[in-house]
């Protein structure tokens, strides 16, 4: 496993991490959780991602219990969570946002779920309009004081919001936001790659998702949907549109798959690889279902050093910068 630090602070998380969206507490269970967890650390991985939105807050109470039947030592590990979405079936007014109120609730319910007593790394899932900006980077400043956060940040956030947080942060004296996590994989270059640079020249940490594209860049979507695959879950129909319903996007895939195959490498390895390359890059974040799965993708580390310059240049040419 390779570590690299979280943006300027001096954090090491591992360059390849693991997370529980649409997954635990959800798709998979119990027994199959733990083997992933098992797995992530047994390979390195030192940065376990997750949220209270994900699965309405059953996604971090598995993966705490998991995480406490392994017995894995606190000071060994980094986990997270995320507020915004909140957990409730049907949120109130107060029980979703980035308000002081939901921001403090939704650490001390994630905290109870994880079964720790502070979170590494704390993000705002997602803006929010109806909230100053200033009163959000206030709450995380009081909770880390309190010790129950170590650092806070942003995700899915623009480049101007991020600056404003900063701004605000330093001009007030409180902790700044120290990372962002935004979807970056070869069909989603932008954010990270124009949006974001500016901000991680200047210290800016980013915890990325989603490498493969919620399975697209494994080329299993190239003939159709399979069975049980991800985006074959009913309540998953809009992640299948938004990746399906773009035929030059498909096209792209295939394209891409070709190329990997031809180069005997995994198409998965090689879109997380990819990934890697990037220096702005603190850690990638891994999602699986299946035990076999996270092994494979694990195999990105070996991969980037097996890989040209004249190839990389060839799939970034299949995947160019709008």
């Amino acid at each position: 496993m390779q570590y690299r630090r979280l943006g300027s602070t001096g954090l090491q998380l591992s360059a390849l991490s693991f997370g529980a969206w649409v997954t635990f507490g959800a798709q998979i269970g119990r027994t199959e959780s733990r083997n992933l967890i098992a797995c992530a650390w047994d390979n390195g991985i030192n940065f376990f991602d997750n949220a209270e939105g994900y699965a309405r807050g059953q996604a971090e109470a598995v993966m705490g219990d998991v995480i406490a039947d392994l017995r894995l030592p606190r000071d060994g590990f980094c986990v997270s969570s995320k507020v915004f979405f909140g957990s409730a079936n049907e949120p109130g007014p107060t029980q979703r946002g980035l308000s002081r109120k939901h921001v403090t609730d939704a650490c001390h319910a994630a905290l109870r779920r994880l079964r720790v007593d502070y979170l590494d790394l704390y993000y705002c899932h997602r803006p929010d309009e109806a909230t100053p900006i200033a009163e959000t980077v206030h709450a995380m400043n009081v909770l880390i004081e309190q010790g129950k956060v170590l650092y806070w940040g942003t995700s899915q956030w623009s480049a101007e919001q991020i600056g404003q947080a900063i701004a605000i942060a330093d001009a007030r004296g409180w902790q700044r936001p120290a990372m962002e996590q935004p979807h970056y994989s070869l069909l989603e270059r932008a954010r990270v790659e124009q949006m974001l640079a500016p901000l991680c020249e200047q210290g800016l940490g980013t915890t990325t998702w989603s490498p493969l594209a919620s399975g697209m860049l494994t080329g299993k979507y190239n003939a159709g949907v399979p069975a049980g695959s991800r985006l074959d879950q009913p309540d998953l129909a809009w992640l299948q549109a938004a990746q399906l319903d773009d035929p030059a996007r498909l096209d792209k895939v295939r394209r891409f798959s070709a190329l990997a195959d031809g180069l005997g490498i995994a198409p998965a390895q090689l879109a997380i690889a990819w990934c890697l390359r990037n220096p702005h890059v603190s850690s990638v974040i891994l999602g699986a279902s299946r035990v076999s799965q996270l092994e494979q993708n694990l195999g990105a580390l070996q991969v980037l050093e097996q890989v040209s310059a004249a190839d990389w240049a060839a799939i970034e040419a299949i995947f160019p910068l709008a």
